[in-house]
């Protein structure tokens, strides 16, 4: 593999990293902190982060020669524990990065520790909460060390092995915080050996659980160098583990949401387990066993000698060698060790003197090949980076199941490729083998996975694959009767998933061709059914109609958005096939015009009916004329036309009688044509109601005529209607009488008896004289006899009544000339002080001032005068300007007219009698004393202070409009306060 692909690369990082203070022991990191141990005793501290170092002696005061064991360094780079060895045995140390003096763990004294579990959970730069030791003799020790202590809280001793003690080479340490307490999960390996310890509480309460119980563990019995234990940790979690065996690396996943029950009661996280035999990696040779080992997420990192190896965890197979350039002291030595740093991402490994990084270059862009070659290809499919990588790994599924003749599987991947196959070439793949069946399940995948925007492409694909359930169903169809229970199911299930389709893809298929397609196929039901999909109610309803399924018809068009113009088109068929259903339907539905279902109504009522039978459009119509006080004619006359029809004539005349406008303002008391309802009932020959008819038209006579003809008491109710014209009722009341008596077939006697009877229920409306030309010419005048003196007597009556009544008028006329006679000889007493009341003079006054010799004739010298019964007198001068003045304008002309007429009539009489007043002028009415009579009534027909003038005269207001300049007058104006003097007032 070329070095632009390779996955991992070796760098040196630094040369002479011991520093002179011996040779590189032991190396631990974490965090981008690297802390080495050196065989003089020194801890040398690499800070990558801060960009600082520094040297801590841990021999000082020790005799003899010093050498670090080992070194731990927390994944925050704080917390530091390191192990001493020299003459005066082991000791150890624990440090953090602020420190600048170590502190001896004296608890220790003499134990050799050889791994730390580190509680990653939980850990913090201050405190390094419970962390685990496992020493070189089988002992677990736990410890906790708060920086600001500046020592440790505690060390306690957890669990020692002693089935069989070995040396505890490598620890690591889950926690986890639930609702019932902290979970702990501890995993130990001794060289052969791998432990684990599980519990709920503390770590003490975790291992001394084990004291009466067996420790879970996995022997691989073997001989290896340096046995180690690696957790690869992802976001502070372990995922899966490794260790490094004598028999090989034995590793597995780490799920610690899983429940799983070891035989000893305890959880078991571990799943997915398998064990790398070492002889995979000598290729042939014989087999080397690692000196140190590291984990990423997907390889081993194996250091063979002087080389590291690196090997595919899923795969197990050896992807790359990785060379170290060594300076030519440390040759001999060799690579001493791996070492991982989590945090960082970042392997390291180290000899004598130098220390290398071993960076990590996308290392899982390949691994869809590897799970794909293991044909694991859901994890393949999970770590494909591109569609072109996912379109591959679809490609080896879909010939899997090809080549195996799992077609509707194939068909499934295939249409999950876009780039690497097109379209044609799958299609073509299925129609070659002539499966039909995985063609359409491909085309149906196809469109799942189409984008919406490809709509062409859609509605192509939908389209075929309709084509193709429709040559399904046809097959089904078309197959042996043999196995017919099975045929029947699987056509159904065929026709609810083509259903299903067409109901996914209505607003993607083309809606003609589909319909076409259908239509070709004979497949009316699912016609219909798309049909309704796409609201094509006319389609649907039509089908219904076909199928005799009026209800379900009806049901369609009662939908909201079904057009109301529906209603009418299918009306006709819908009330042929269920008048019943049709009508309820008609009156449950809103906006429905009445007049646009005639058609249909006609239709309906043009085919015969049983006597018994409700008549549905009858219904219907008087629903429409009662219920919605419809005023179309044309509806109340197809009503009335077939009320007309029935036998019973009843219906008929209550409706002729209705009237529908009773209600409303000036509303007309019916709305059919009365012209066309007479045409009809004489057709029809319902005289009741042409006599109605006749009668509401005014056609009185026409009414009685025919009326004559079937009933006569109809006849006469009919002349008794006319009430305002008494020579028209006289007139009819004589048809009535000649009738009777044309039609009467007794004796002469009897029938003239009869008439004579009938001219009492005319009311005296019809007398003797009118009845008598009607009868016969030689009729004796004996059998009138009684009648004829009867209607003399009456005659006689009423000339006594004339001369009674003109008697009373000539006495009546008689009093009215006394009564006149007996004015002209009135009088009245007036007080010679008596005054005037306009004037206030006296009225007996004489004086020039008030002669009016013009209209008045004067006794001696006074002034011509008025006297009312109430005792107020005027001069007849002051009396004409008082009325004048109070009266409205009109009254007030026309009394000044009367008194010029007067005034100028006056002067010629004088002038014509010289001034001498006889008699005869006095006593003689002329035209003075007709105008004369016109201004008293004008005047004085009543008195001006008590009668309605005076009453009047109570809502005009005191000032007067035209007294303007009066009103002016009493104006209060503000005068020059200046000119004012001041006047001193006496008290």
């Amino acid at each position: 593999m070329d070095q632009m692909r390779q996955v991992f690369s070796v760098d040196v990082l630094e040369r002479y990293a011991a520093k002179g203070r011996g040779v590189i022991t032991c190396m631990s990191a974490g965090n981008d902190v690297i802390v080495l141990g050196t065989s003089k005793g020194w801890l040398i501290r690499h800070d990558f982060g801060a960009g600082d170092s520094f040297d801590i002696d841990l021999s000082v005061g020790r005799p003899g020669e010093q050498s670090i064991h080992r070194v731990f360094v927390d994944p925050g780079g704080s917390h530091c524990i390191a192990t001493i060895v020299g003459s005066g045995g082991a000791e150890t140390f624990y440090t953090h990065a602020k420190w600048s003096k170590p502190r001896i763990l004296s608890k220790l004294k003499g134990l050799l520790v050889n791994t730390v579990a580190w509680n990653r959970q939980q850990i913090t730069e201050a405190s390094t909460k419970e962390i685990i030791l496992g020493t070189d003799n089988g002992q677990l020790h736990e410890m906790a060390v708060d920086e600001k202590d500046k020592r440790e809280k505690y060390i306690k001793f957890l669990f020692e092995l002693n089935e069989l003690p070995e040396a505890i080479m490598g620890l690591q340490m889950e926690t986890a915080s639930l609702s019932n307490g902290t979970r702990y999960y501890v995993m130990a390996v001794t060289p052969t050996r791998l432990y684990s310890f599980t519990g709920f509480g503390t770590l003490e309460t975790v291992f001394a659980g084990y004291l009466d119980r067996a420790v879970h563990f996995m022997e691989l019995p073997g001989e290896i160098p340096n046995s180690e234990l690696h957790f690869f940790i992802e976001q502070r979690r372990a995922v899966h583990f490794a260790w490094l065996s004598g028999a090989g690396i034995y590793h597995g996943g780490l799920n610690f949401g899983a429940q799983l029950s070891s035989p000893n009661g305890d959880q078991n996280f571990v799943e997915n387990k398998a064990l790398l035999s070492y002889s995979k990696l000598s290729e042939g040779a014989e087999a080397v066993k690692p000196s140190s080992m590291a984990v990423s997420e997907f390889h081993f990192l194996l250091l063979m000698g002087n080389k590291v190896k690196v090997v595919n965890r899923i795969s197990e197979q050896i992807i790359e060698e990785l060379r170290f350039d060594q300076t030519s002291d440390s040759i001999s030595r060799g690579v001493i060790g791996l070492c991982s740093d989590a945090t960082a991402g970042v392997f390291y490994a180290y000899d004598q003197n130098s220390i290398f990084q071993v960076s990590v270059n996308d290392e899982g862009r390949d691994m869809w090949k590897v799970y794909l070659d293991m044909k694991e290809y859901a994890a393949a499919l999970a770590n494909c980076r591109d569609p072109l990588q996912r379109d591959q790994v679809y490609l080896v599924q879909a010939e899997a199941a090809f080549t195996c003749k799992d077609f509707l599987r194939a068909a499934s991947f295939y249409a999950k490729i876009n780039y690497i196959l097109s379209f044609e070439e799958i299609t073509l793949k299925f129609i070659s083998v002539s499966e039909q069946d995985a063609l359409r399940t491909f085309l149906l995948r196809k469109l799942d996975n189409l984008a919406k925007d490809d709509k062409c492409q859609i509605t192509m694909i939908s389209t075929w694959a309709t084509e193709l359930y429709l040559d399904k169903i046809n097959r089904l169809l078309l197959e042996d009767d043999t196995a017919l229970e099975n045929r029947s199911s699987e056509y159904q299930s065929i026709i609810k998933e083509f259903r299903a389709f067409l109901s996914d893809c209505k607003d993607v298929l083309d809606e003609a061709t589909t319909m076409k397609l259908l239509e070709s196929y004979g497949r009316v039901e699912e016609l219909v059914f798309f049909a309704s999909l796409k609201e094509q109610h006319e389609i649907v309803i039509h089908y219904y109609i076909q199928q005799g399924e009026a209800k379900k018809a009806l049901e369609v068009l009662r939908k909201p958005a079904v057009p109301i113009d529906l209603q009418y088109k299918f009306a006709p068929d819908l009330i042929m096939l269920d008048a019943y259903e049709t009508v309820e339907s008609w009156m449950t539905t809103n906006n429905l015009n009445p007049r646009k279902l005639i058609p249909a109504m006609m239709r309906y009522s043009s085919e015969p009916h049983a006597k018994n039978e409700t008549h549905e459009v009858i219904k219907y119509l008087e629903f429409c004329v009662h219920r919605l006080h419809n005023e179309d004619p044309g509806v109340h006359n197809l009503l009335l036309s077939l009320y007309a029809k029935q036998e019973d004539d009843s219906a008929l005349l209550r409706f002729l009688q209705c009237k529908f406008g009773k209600g409303r303002e000036n509303g007309p008391d019916f709305f059919y044509d009365p012209k066309y309802a007479l045409r009809l009932c004489l057709k029809e020959k319902r005289m009741r109601a042409c006599v109605h008819i006749y009668s509401m038209m005014s056609m009185h006579e026409e009414a009685v005529a025919l009326a004559l003809q079937v009933d006569p008491e109809l006849a006469m109710a009919e002349a008794d209607k006319v009430e305002d014209d008494e020579d028209l009722r006289k007139k009819l009341w004589l048809m009535v009488a000649k009738h009777v008596i044309e039609q009467e077939k007794g004796t002469k006697r009897e029938n003239i008896r009869k008439a004579i009877a009938f001219l009492k229920e005319t009311d005296g409306l019809l007398k003797i004289e009118d009845i008598l030309p009607f009868f016969p010419d030689f009729a004796l005048i004996d059998d009138f006899k009684e009648a004829i003196c009867s209607s003399l007597e009456d005659y006689n009556k009423q000339i006594e009544q004339l001369k009674q009544e003109m008697n009373d008028a000539t006495h009546g006329a008689d009093n009215i000339r006394n009564d006149i006679s007996a004015l002209t000889q009135r009088y009245a007493v007036i007080d010679r002080d008596e005054e005037c009341g306009a004037c206030r003079r006296k009225i007996l006054t004489a004086g020039g001032e008030y002669r009016m010799a013009q209209s008045y004739t004067s006794v001696g010298p006074m002034a011509p005068f008025y006297v009312f019964p109430c005792g107020h007198a005027f001069h007849a001068q002051c009396l004409i300007a008082h009325v004048t003045r109070c009266t409205n304008e009109t009254q007030a002309e026309y009394i000044l007219d009367l008194q010029k007429q007067l005034t100028l009539l006056g002067s010629e009489a004088r002038k014509g009698s010289n001034g001498v007043t006889t008699e005869e002028s006095i006593t003689s009415m002329t035209p003075t004393d007709k105008l004369r009579s016109q201004l008293d009534d004008a005047i004085a027909s009543e008195c001006p202070f008590c009668g309605d003038l005076m009453i009047r005269e109570i809502s005009l207001p005191f000032i007067a409009p035209e007294e303007a300049q009066q009103v002016a007058s009493w104006e209060i104006k503000p005068h020059n306060l200046g000119n004012q003097r001041s006047l001193s007032l006496p008290v």
